[in-house]
């Protein structure tokens, strides 16, 4: 079945409301217990490490960044290779911060008990709080994506969005405290137009 030029944007059009609408049901969501979340990042110090597999890990990768650019040192750390090695990175000074939908990724969870034994605090992001990775955790960060906004409710498209919106809710949160100026972020990104913007003073 053929669809018209008109049809296509009709749909696009649905897409993203469908997505904002997500997006915006999860301010009903947060509760007391991001306080928790929020403690145990302030008061790292070492570095937060953000994993995750699948479309996780891009959220987890982006997340990583916007919270170094907001004054908390963070990197991304692969999970799967953490258990070949790389988990070694892991102090007891750090955060380890686990983004997982169900909670039940193997190579997640697995690396999780590494973390933990090593002495590092375990924050897990997802939607099941009663779940193999949870329980692992110090503190947990319920996300839940409702409606249907996955394609089959799978291809995490509507969802990534979300779980991104959660993770800026952090990092906003914890650029807020910390009291992160623009100067100092100024130091740390002089580069591009982000950076020619902060040495002229423009917005």
């Amino acid at each position: 079945m053929e669809t018209s030029r008109a049809e296509i944007v009709v749909r696009a059009r649905e897409v993203v409301r469908t997505e904002a609408e997500a997006v915006g049901a999860l301010a009903g969501q947060l509760n007391e217990n991001l306080a928790d979340v929020i403690s145990l990042l302030l008061k790292c110090q070492g570095h937060v490490l953000v994993t995750g597999a699948g479309t996780s890990r891009a959220i987890a990768q982006r997340m990583a960044h916007l919270l170094s650019c907001s004054g908390t040192p963070a990197l991304y750390i692969n999970a799967s290779d953490g258990l070949h090695g790389t988990s070694g990175a892991v102090t007891a000074e750090d955060v380890v911060y686990l983004i997982s939908k169900g909670g039940e990724s193997t190579e997640i969870n697995q690396f999780a008990e590494i973390a933990r034994a090593r002495g590092a605090k375990l924050i897990a992001q997802t939607e099941n709080p009663e779940s193999t990775l949870a329980n692992m955790c110090d503190s947990v960060f319920k996300v839940q994506a409702v409606g249907e906004i996955d394609p089959y409710g799978m291809v995490a498209t509507g969802s990534s969005l979300v779980n991104g919106a959660a993770s800026d809710v952090l990092c906003v949160l914890l650029l807020e405290l910390r009291g992160y100026t623009r100067e100092a972020f100024g130091q740390t990104h002089p580069g591009g137009a982000v950076g020619k913007k902060i040495a002229t003073g423009t917005n």
